[in-house]
């Protein structure tokens, strides 16, 4: 019995894996797949001994696709859990943990939104574009486990929210998306770069109360959210 933790990929064989190193790993026959989807389940299913965690990268972030870990010690797992949240007071206490973690959502938020608002800093006649901008940077940058960067804690909220525009106009703006950028090393780094510069020129029209240009890039891509 494989007894190393271990981060592995899909194969196209059935029955087999891929390793970090890139070697194909057979899976232990005693072995069924966890599916995703129930944190405590897996917490306690990893504890029991070793597993094998599958991810697969989409863009940026890595996606769960379950955890490979022995059948009985999923087994009993599943029991103890069952067993934990049957038990007189849990549904109150998950409510209540429920509770807070919303609370606590909204009010980051709240926060992020204000933070962004704070990174626009519009003339006083485009406050209500300014507005409209920060709600919808806020919008795709916020829902929990989306994996942005305002999710992350590693950096300031005041740098996560200017990342988040940046990121925003990167993709709502310009034609980044379906560019062909050369698999060169640091090329597509230096392409963000660029379009980054490109979208702090245009917001500076804003934050100066200058007119808009024509065809504004960012008025078309605001008045196409409904």
């Amino acid at each position: 019995m494989p007894e190393k933790n271990r981060i592995v990929k899909p194969a196209r064989i059935a029955g087999t894996v891929i390793a970090e190193d890139g070697s194909v790993l057979q899976i232990p026959e005693n072995w069924e797949l966890l599916e995703p989807g129930d944190g405590p389940l897996t917490k306690l299913v990893k504890a029991k001994g070793p597993s094998w965690v599958v991810q697969v990268k989409i863009g940026r972030r890595l996606i769960s696709k379950g955890v490979w870990a022995d059948r009985q010690g999923i087994s009993e797992a599943r029991s103890e859990i069952e067993e934990k949240r049957s038990a007189p007071g849990y549904a109150k206490k998950r409510s209540s943990d429920l509770k807070r973690k919303e609370r606590l959502h909204e009010e980051y938020v709240a926060t992020f939104s204000s933070e962004v608002s704070s990174f626009l800093a519009f003339a006083p006649r485009y406050k209500a574009f300014e507005q409209k901008l920060a709600d919808a940077v806020t919008e795709l940058a916020t829902p929990v486990g989306s994996g942005t960067v305002a999710r992350t804690t590693r950096i300031p909220v005041e740098e996560r929210a200017r990342k988040a525009v940046v990121a925003w106009m990167r993709h709502q703006t310009t034609n980044y998306d379906r560019m062909s950028i050369a698999r060169v090393k640091g090329r597509r780094r230096e392409v963000r770069r660029e379009l980054a510069a490109l979208s702090m020129s245009l917001l500076s029209r804003y934050r100066k109360g200058e007119d808009a240009p024509d065809c504004c890039p960012l008025q078309r891509a605001l008045e196409a959210i409904k």
